[in-house]
This record gives C-alpha cells, structure tokens and sequence, in this order.
C-alpha cells in the first residue's frame, strides 16, 4: 500500500509530512539526534527490516535531512549523519516526546529523558512564544494567511473553519501576555 502524498498542499505541516511522515522515519531521525550514524546502528536499535531501512535513508539523504559520507574502511561502509535542516527536528521530535511522556505514559514511567551534555540540566519542556519571546497557548492561536498564500484564493473561500483575524490593539495585545512575562 502506497503512502498519499501532500505535495499538492500548500501548508508547512502538510509538506513536513511528505518528507517525514513516516513512524520508521521520524525513529531514524530520533538515533540519529542521539548518535547514531552507520546502517548497523539504525538496524540493530530498530529491528526494522533492511529494505525499509535502505528506502528510509536514501529518502532521508534525498530530502537533505541526512548527508551519506563513504568512510575510509574496507567494504563499501557510509556514515550518515544530520545536517542543519535534520538537527533542527530536534525540537519536533523532543515536542513528540513531551507529550508522550505527558499523555501515554504519565511522569511516573517517562522512559527516557533528555539533558544538555555540558551542563547535565534536563530539557524540561517546550515553550511557543510570539516574536516579542511571550509565551502563547493553543487556545490564544488563530490561523492568518502567510507571504505564500495565493493571491487569487479568498481565505474564507478555502478554510471557512479558520478563526477571523481579529483586530489588533495595544489593549488586547496586553491581555494576552502570559503572568511573569517580559513587557
């Protein structure tokens, strides 16, 4: 059975699942955010089947979310390893974690948790903030077309679902601040 495609989709989360939206994908990533970088290491901890796990690489390394370095040791032997654009999926797959430490285990069977190698302080949580650095919740969002929406499309035409953009006002603006944040 064939995976649907988002290609077509105008929309970040529908593009970032077109190159990750696969559970063996996102767990490649994952040991590779931890140390993973040969073949052996991703089929050892996975069990996931070689086939699948060459597929998921090549996509990977296509995607430029890996880089495939051919080591210098007998045999036809490669490293992958992350660059910058799979580094920053740090935060998506630590954002996964969370809530799944939150929501399927529960704080008293976390399986595994993250800390800073230089300081050995735990990554505790995530925080979305807005472009001043205030904290802002789930129910505070509301969904704006962005510089690529197309021109021709009405936004109610299309997400008649969506919020109303809604004024803004130094007021509102003020009412919305988190306790504690910086003003």
């Amino acid at each position: 059975m064939s995976r649907t495609r988002f290609d077509q989709i105008n929309c970040g989360v529908a593009q970032a699942l077109d190159q990750l939206g696969d559970s063996w994908t996102l767990l490649i990533i994952r040991d590779a955010l931890v140390g993973a970088t040969r073949f052996q290491h991703f089929e050892s901890n996975l069990g996931i089947a070689k086939n699948i796990l060459a597929d998921r690489l090549s996509k990977l390394v296509l995607n430029e979310v890996l880089s495939k370095e051919r080591l210098d040791e007998p045999g036809q032997r490669f490293e992958y390893k992350l660059t910058a654009k799979g580094r920053d999926l740090w935060i998506v797959l630590t954002a996964m974690r969370l809530w799944g430490d939150k929501w399927v285990f529960g704080e008293a069977k976390v399986p595994a948790k993250f800390r800073e190698r230089e300081t050995g302080r735990e990554v505790a949580g995530l925080i979305a903030v807005d472009a001043d650095g205030v904290p802002v919740d789930a129910s505070q969002l509301e969904w704006a077309p962005g510089p690529g929406w197309p021109k021709n499309l009405k936004v109610q035409e299309m997400v008649p679902w969506a919020s109303p953009l809604l004024p803004r006002t130094k007021l509102s603006r003020k009412k919305a601040r988190a306790p504690g944040a910086r003003t």
